[in-house]
This record gives C-alpha cells, structure tokens and sequence, in this order.
C-alpha cells in the first residue's frame, strides 16, 4: 500500500512542479537513511525511519553527528522516498547535521507527507522554517550559551511554531540550564508548544538536570536519548 501511495505522490508531483522541481531530477546530499527508535522527543521508543542529510553551519562544541558535516551521497529525492518506503514503516525524523541548509529539503518533507508519513524535522534553529509543510512537526533546537552558537538562534523562527512543535534546550551545565528558564520566561516559550531538556551526554549527570525541574516545578519535558542508552554512541542508531 505505502508503495501505491508512493507512486501516486510521485506521479502527481511530476503534474504539478516544473522539471527542474521533479523529485527524479532534484537531489540532495544523504549521510545515511535508518531504520531505528526515536529517541529523543515525545516520539521516543517509536519505530522511525531516519533520513540524515549532510551539511550544518554550526559547529556546537557537543555535536554528536559530526560525520554528517561533509560526505555522504548525491541522491535524487525520488530514490530517497523509495529507500523510506522499504522500510514499510509509519514515522519518519529527517535531520542532520542540518536538513534545512539544503533549500530542497522543503520537497522531501512535503513529498514525505503527502505519502501519508508522519514527518518530524530536527533542526537548530538557525535556519529559517517558514517554509515548512505545515504538515511537518518541527522540533527546533534553541541553543545554548554552552553550545557555543547561541548567537545564531534566529528568534523570529519562533511565530512559526504550533502546539504540535517542540522545543529543545541541550544542556551543558546549570549555567545553560538557568539560562534556559531564564529565556522561556522571557520569551514566553511554554505558551507555544513543549518544551524539551536535554542533558549533554556524559556531560551532565540526567538525575541533576531531573533534580533542578522538579526542584523549580519547571512545565518542561525531560529526557535522555534512548538510542544511546540501548546502543551507544555511533552512525546508523
């Protein structure tokens, strides 16, 4: 069925773009696509197909994908969407690197949904996700003073958010996590949609950070990442 709904998006989409815009003809540049579990996110312990796009401008000092800064594969967008439909699976998480500083990343995400995936994007926030199918949930990394980029948060992206979004803080010490606070009340960010803290891994201890939210009855979500608890560190989980 997935492979009928595929040729159907597929078919259609020759109809509608020009042939520069048809998925056969427009490429991006792939790490890697996967199969595994979510785990980050409200998503996490869900099987996922993982489509993980090469390239990222930022250089957060705690970035655990660095592979994914160069390499990776020339592929058209319609052998992505046929790899994806291998997998005969329901969710799909494109990320990076940063997914979003390939411009044709907007295609596959609104081709995805069309095919009838539940689409989640990973992105830093620096990229501009007004373009988004609004389709897509977006889980918007906000980064912190500790990741060494936070001056590349491009805060307008925030008037895109819906409550099906997320937000992300990752957290290197308590200075990131007073700061974080310190922003979602600023901003009003738990009025927009959830909000995730997340602890760098082996960095700073989860029962802290845990220790701190409850101690300050923060509505935010903690978590850990699953996949690297059950796997470890590594391409391809």
């Amino acid at each position: 069925m997935r492979h009928l709904i595929l040729d159907m998006v597929l078919t259609s989409s020759s109809l509608q773009h020009t042939v520069a815009q048809k998925p056969e003809t427009e490429v991006l540049r792939v790490s890697e696509i996967f199969f595994s579990l979510q785990g980050e996110t409200s998503r996490v312990g869900l099987p996922t197909i993982f489509v993980r796009l090469t390239g990222c401008p930022l250089r957060c000092g705690y970035c655990d994908t660095e592979y994914a800064f160069y390499g990776g594969e020339s592929m058209a967008i319609s052998s992505i969407l046929e790899e994806v439909s291998s997998y005969e699976a329901y969710n799909v998480t494109v990320t990076g690197g940063e997914p979003l500083a390939q411009k044709k990343c907007l295609i596959l995400l609104k081709l995805l949904c069309d095919a009838g995936y539940s689409v989640s994007l990973e992105t830093s926030g620096a990229q501009d996700i007004s373009r988004v199918d609004v389709r897509v949930v977006k889980v918007l990394d906000v980064k912190t003073p500790g990741s060494g980029e936070a001056k590349k948060n491009r805060w307008t992206n925030l008037k895109y958010l819906a409550q099906q979004d997320e937000l992300k803080f990752v957290l290197c010490d308590e200075l990131d996590y007073q700061w974080a606070i310190e922003t979602i009340r600023k901003r009003h960010l738990d009025h927009i949609c959830p909000i995730l803290f997340s602890p760098v891994y082996d960095k700073l201890d989860p029962a802290l950070l845990a220790s701190w939210v409850l101690r300050d009855r923060l509505r935010v979500r903690v978590q850990i990442q699953l996949h690297k608890l059950l796997w470890g560190e590594g391409p391809g989980r």
